[in-house]
């Protein structure tokens, strides 16, 4: 299954078939007639045209992007002319909520600059040979799948689910949460047994069969698309299988967590068929962000120390190899700079004070390129 991006359709093409670009509100539909087979599309920005996917189908198929991009129907002539002249590193983001407002802050604290606007879909970043796509969180990983974005930054929970073909490339250190098997509070519940012929409601089918089926689990899933922690006060179901993250939104609605099924973060994900040119830009992308993730929840220290507690300084320090050890103007003194972690930090201060460390300075780590 192959998707071809197609850039500035208006300039793109230049033969004497037929276009017309009819206008339905904010949607756009294309129609391009020839002689040739049909192609369906979605499109990534249909106020400007810029950017559409096309994929064989069968005439009425359905848009795979249809749910999150506003839908097109195009017949439409295979040209050499539709293909990305760029052939620019496109990756797909969720387009509002949490993980858009972090992974924006990640690509800036990479030096990737992202303009704004909150009527695109598509957005060119400097900085970096990218572009962005803005899409739902379970269209991403389908779209990397078929190519559609050569990479993607999106929950773990939501790769899982879909069950598409992606390479996971690295975990990015946010978004963390968990899906977890809940039950209301005045529950009798004695063991994941209690879930044999009860009803539970889920958006994450897929995990939960694959979970029940581990544990030989005979229960009905229910697919529920959205407020779920509600099915069990309106009779839909028994119990609810759903993301928590501090468990606030259970206890308002009389749940209370009984098993932790499936731990989940933001990860980094790219397409499996890659060329090697887009390959390399993926480890280049990797490279800053890995930087940037090791950083995080690390202090940069320095001291004063005396010489001859030396030693015992650095079998408390770990530093990125050894800590870096400096002469002073007094001889019966050395200045140590070392790395440590933040949870770690005033356990480690308090020893090193014990040792005679003075002048001890704490700094943020901005970066840290191993």
């Amino acid at each position: 299954m192959t998707y071809v991006p197609l850039r500035n359709l208006s300039c793109s093409f230049h033969t004497e078939e037929h276009v017309e670009t009819p206008t339905k509100g904010n949607r756009h539909t294309i129609r391009y007639i020839t002689q040739h087979k049909k192609i369906k599309a979605a499109c990534i920005s249909t106020l400007e045209c810029r950017l559409l996917f096309f994929k064989d189908v069968p005439k009425g198929g359905d848009c795979i992007l249809c749910r999150s991009l506003f839908f097109i129907e195009t017949i439409f002539l295979e040209h050499p002319n539709i293909l990305n002249p760029d052939n620019m590193l496109r990756i797909a983001i969720q387009a509002k909520g949490r993980l858009n407002e972090d992974t924006t802050a990640l690509l800036t604290d990479a030096g990737i600059a992202i303009a704004s606007s909150k009527r695109k879909l598509i957005a060119r970043a400097s900085g970096f040979e990218l572009e962005v796509l803005y899409l739902r969180d379970d269209d991403i990983p389908q779209a990397v799948e078929m190519g559609v974005a050569d990479a993607g930054i999106v929950g773990r929970n939501e790769v899982a689910e879909k069950g598409m073909d992606v390479r996971e490339e690295m975990c990015l250190g946010f978004g963390a949460c968990r899906i977890s098997l809940a039950v209301p509070r005045d529950t009798d519940y004695n063991g994941l047994q209690w879930f044999n012929g009860k009803r539970v409601a889920t958006s994450y089918p897929r995990i939960l069969k694959r979970f029940f089926s581990e544990k030989g689990i005979e229960a009905e899933v229910h697919e529920i698309a959205g407020s779920v922690e509600i099915a069990p006060a309106v009779g839909m179901a028994d119990a609810i299988f759903d993301i928590v993250s501090s468990g606030g939104t259970l206890v308002q609605n009389g749940l209370r967590e009984v098993e932790n099924v499936f731990p989940s973060e933001a990860v980094l994900i790219s397409n499996t068929g890659l060329p090697e040119e887009k390959r390399a830009e993926i480890e280049k992308l990797k490279f800053r962000f890995r930087s940037i993730v090791d950083s995080r929840g690390m202090k940069y220290v320095l001291m004063n120390l005396p010489k001859n507690r030396l030693e015992e300084a650095v079998a408390l320090l770990p530093g990125m190899r050894s800590p870096t050890v400096l002469s002073l103007a007094d001889p019966e003194w050395c200045s140590v700079h070392s790395v440590i972690r933040e949870n770690e930090l005033w356990e480690k201060i308090e020893q090193l004070k014990a040792l005679g460390a003075e002048g001890i300075l704490v700094l943020a780590l901005e970066n840290m390129i191993r």
